[in-house]
């Protein structure tokens, strides 16, 4: 789909943040028909490869890399109680949102019941996190019959809040997406590097690498969207600017060309997660490998959700 850029306020954010660098130099190495255009997108700064302008950047009309609808999800995380829930619910309730982008919220399994009755039909239900099978003798788990059950639609797998501090690791992961997917359940899989592993130039082996659990272990990728949350701009007021956030996208978008197929990589969003808000959402909607967010503390705010949302108006259909 093609999109035409538009200029909106917030755009200096990103220049007042911390920049990072350290994604792999190899990754200049794409195929013929990108390696022109992403080889004139990096320059070494002191040693590190940092992304300079480009003609890609600087063009006012911007693509849609990928096939697929705008997605923007909210992630409530272990947040709310019922009265605070029934605001937002409510403030989200009387929001206006722009029709052509897919909306899903995912509270605190607790309060999924309660949003799902109240909630209006225009926004999908996630939940936070599930079990690898069947339900049974697992203490504390979810299953996936119990959130299609109570309504859900999605699920988000492989949060880095899970990977890194509950420890789950890839592989596990992947075997969760595996039967949510197999039951019908769409994935939210996220991936995503550390500070340390972005500064030692691993972010594409991590990304990679979490990647790669999901294609072994999922039956289709129809019903999967991909979030890519760099691990230090998760609710540290740090956020990747949108070159960045668009150089691990179409890396991103890449690997699945080569190793799943180039059908899944066209269809499959690849969505940005950290600390996305209503300053900084029209700048990042515009790369052209961003596909929507996975937003968590402003989510948590029904009219900056909503601007979030409709943070798709920064792609106008080109004529």
């Amino acid at each position: 789909m093609a999109v035409v850029s538009t200029s909106l306020a917030g755009g200096a954010v990103s220049s007042q943040l911390t920049q990072f660098s350290g994604l792999r130099k190899s990754f200049l190495k794409l195929d013929s028909t990108n390696a022109n255009a992403t080889q004139s997108l990096f320059h070494n700064v002191n040693s590190h490869l940092r992304l300079a302008s480009s003609n890609k950047g600087c063009r006012g009309v911007v693509t849609m890399a990928g096939s697929g609808k705008f997605f923007v999800g909210g992630n409530w995380k272990c947040n709310g109680t019922k009265d605070s829930i029934s605001k937002l619910v409510s403030d989200l309730n009387n929001a206006t949102l722009e029709s052509d982008v897919d909306v899903v919220v995912a509270p605190p399994f607790v309060y999924i019941d309660q949003v799902k009755n109240s909630l209006s039909d225009r926004i999908e239900i996630a939940a936070q996190n599930c079990w690898t099978g069947k339900g049974g003798a697992f203490t504390g788990e979810i299953s996936v019959e119990q959130l299609k059950d109570l309504g859900c639609k999605w699920v988000v797998l492989g949060h880095s809040e899970r990977r890194h501090i509950i420890g789950e690791d890839d592989q596990f992961i992947g075997k969760k997406a595996a039967y949510a997917l197999s039951e019908g359940l769409g994935v939210i899989a996220c991936i995503g590097e550390l500070l340390e592993e972005r500064e030692s130039g691993k972010t594409f082996d991590v990304c990679f690498q979490q990647l790669k659990a999901y294609a072994d272990a999922v039956p289709s990728w129809d019903n999967v969207v991909i979030a890519y949350e760099p691990v230090w701009a998760i609710g540290t007021g740090k956020v990747a600017t949108p070159e960045q956030a668009q150089e691990v996208h179409v890396a991103v978008r890449d690997w699945l060309n080569k190793n799943v197929s180039a059908e899944v990589a066209s269809k499959t969003r690849i969505i940005y997660g950290g600390s996305v808000n209503g300053g900084n959402c029209a700048e990042l909607a515009k790369q052209e490998d961003i596909d929507g967010f996975l937003v968590g503390g402003a989510s948590l705010k029904g009219p900056e959700f909503a601007t979030i949302v409709n943070s798709v108006t920064s792609k106008k259909v080109a004529a």
